[in-house]
């Protein structure tokens, strides 16, 4: 069909409300989009699956301005508690890293999912966008111009056309399955693990105990913080078709751990998880996206799942904003071309995690610097050329670290707090790089700019102007000279000048932004 719909259209159609959906809802908001973001389901999910944040997600919520309602949810790790005979052996899955300059949060956090999505919809309502409940996507025609999604709601069945639709609706994505994108990968059903959120008597609280058996027929009690509850798992053997109710359970609870005194009770959640592996073949279909466990779907170990679809959603967002401002369509090709590798490698990890489990590997429940998710980067994609200039640290394509300088009230400022909402930053470093800076053209539609100098000398006309006392932003980002650094709204690098300062900051420019031409404007606020 090409005729031309005549609904009301809205920017972005958002299908699922989970963490991956909402936060993509929050972030095309606050960049002045016109967005609806639908579930199917009466209400948020309700259980503690996917439970733990990575360092680099915790820096997405900071951003996102959902992070202090995620902290006062969770807390961190608690000891393993390996039961062996008679014998807890205490044992540390995740070393414990300080709090440094670059990283402002270095550890992962303990958080039940349910709080999780608790968090991220009550920030979208802020923004005075809420989850339509009970909306269930039955297909959608593209046209030329925009989406038309046919709609199963409350009100009966009706059409939302959208210049974009993002299906973030999980494994078994009808947005995927529409729009004829193959789900590459396995599911293996012989290997299935019960996951019970609970009571459980007869254990403490201080310790994620767990029973490892031969053959991987594990039992894990995971204590969910600010609760009395346990998040249960029981591995089963591949012939067994289990009872889920509370007598059954307790049942095999006692048999599989040897501990008679265990009881579970008051179940609120309970569920029989089969591990997928797979990968969506390609991630966009004309005006069609998918994201989050819509393309792909991950192992429960290394908690990298929900993890990797926030991580889309920020990606994800940006672009769209621009693309809708006036940027080149070819920006959202990008989205797959950075956030399909990524996914790939993280699911190879959490493979052999998930493996080592049936070998009673000790390092299949280690967790360290892969789990933390903050060296991922897009070297070498379509936004980050490999010949691009770098510093003694950092390249184009890296996650940009955060760093402690001098404002000019003599306070303390934070590169995060500057990052911090839907445009981007340029950091000149140097006087000679300031000057560049203070007058490099930007577009008047889109995501603005912020413009920092560091250690400039001479007064210049930017928004932010600071001194490294301490040399640290210069050793964190390995700088001896004077270099321009141009940062993305998702906080990755995009552009390294170290000569040629407003030509090659330029260069990287055209790819993201409508074209370069309209009147220099240092406003930070709503895009047009």
């Amino acid at each position: 069909m090409t005729t031309q719909p005549t609904t009301d259209i809205v920017d972005v159609l958002v299908v699922g409300g989970g963490p991956t959906g909402t936060a993509l809802a929050i972030d095309l908001t606050r960049r002045g989009r016109a967005v609806r973001i639908i579930d199917k389901a009466a209400h948020a999910f309700d259980g503690s699956r996917a439970k733990g944040v990575q360092p680099r997600t915790l820096e997405v919520f900071e951003d996102l301005g959902v992070l202090d309602d995620i902290r006062a949810g969770g807390a961190d790790y608690p000891l393993l508690g390996i039961h062996a005979g008679p014998l807890n052996i205490p044992w540390r899955m995740i070393s414990h890293t300080d709090v440094s300059s670059d990283v402002p949060h270095p550890n992962t956090w303990l958080i039940p999912q349910f709080r999780t999505d608790a968090a991220l919809r009550a920030g979208l309502r802020r923004l005075g966008v809420s989850v339509e409940a009970n909306c269930e996507l039955v297909g959608f025609e593209q046209y030329p111009d925009t989406v038309v999604a046919t709609v199963s709601g409350p009100d009966g069945v009706t059409e939302i056309g959208a210049r974009y639709l993002v299906g973030a609706d999980g494994g078994a994505s009808t947005v995927r399955k529409t729009a004829g994108i193959g789900f590459e990968g396995t599911t293996d059903e012989a290997d299935r693990v019960i996951i019970v959120d609970a009571v459980v008597d007869g254990l403490s609280r201080d310790r994620w105990h767990v029973w490892p058996r031969p053959g991987g027929r594990f039992v894990g009690a995971c204590p969910l913080p600010h609760s009395d509850r346990f998040q249960v798992m029981i591995r089963l053997r591949p012939d067994e078709e289990p009872d889920l109710d509370e007598d059954s359970l307790n049942a095999r609870l006692r048999k599989q751990t040897g501990d008679k005194h265990i009881r579970l009770s008051h179940i609120s959640w309970k569920s029989v998880f089969r591990p997928n592996i797979r990968l969506a073949e390609r991630y966009r279909s004309g005006r069609v996206f998918v994201a989050g466990d819509a393309a792909h779907v991950h192992p429960p170990t290394g908690a990298q799942g929900l993890n990797t679809g926030v991580q889309d959603a920020y990606n994800l967002g940006w672009k769209l904003g621009q693309v809708l401002a006036g940027a080149p369509d070819s920006l959202l090709d990008t989205y797959e071309a950075e956030r399909q590798p990524i996914a790939a490698g993280v699911l190879g990890l959490s493979i052999e995690k998930y493996q080592g489990l049936s070998k009673l590997d000790p390092s299949s429940i280690k967790r360290g610097d892969d789990e933390r998710q903050l060296a991922l980067h897009y070297r070498g994609g379509p936004l980050a050329a490999n010949e691009a200039q770098r510093t003694a640290t950092v390249r184009v394509g890296d996650r940009a670290p955060d760093a402690k300088l001098l404002s000019a009230t003599g306070g303390s400022q934070r590169l995060f707090d500057l990052f911090a909402g839907p445009h981007f930053t340029a950091i000149a470093y140097g006087p000679a790089a300031a000057k560049d800076l203070a007058a490099l053209p930007w577009p008047a539609a889109g995501a603005a700019l912020r413009r920092v100098a560091v250690d400039s000398g001479d007064l210049v006309e930017v928004d932010v102007v600071l001194a490294d006392v301490t040399e640290s932003f210069a050793r964190i980002y390995g700088l001896t000279d004077s270099t321009l650094l141009l940062i993305r709204p998702d906080g990755y690098i995009g552009s390294i000048a170290t000569t040629d300062w407003t030509a090659r900051t330029l260069k990287s420019v055209i790819a993201m932004t409508p074209a370069v031409g309209s009147p220099v404007t240092h406003t930070i606020g709503r895009e047009e």
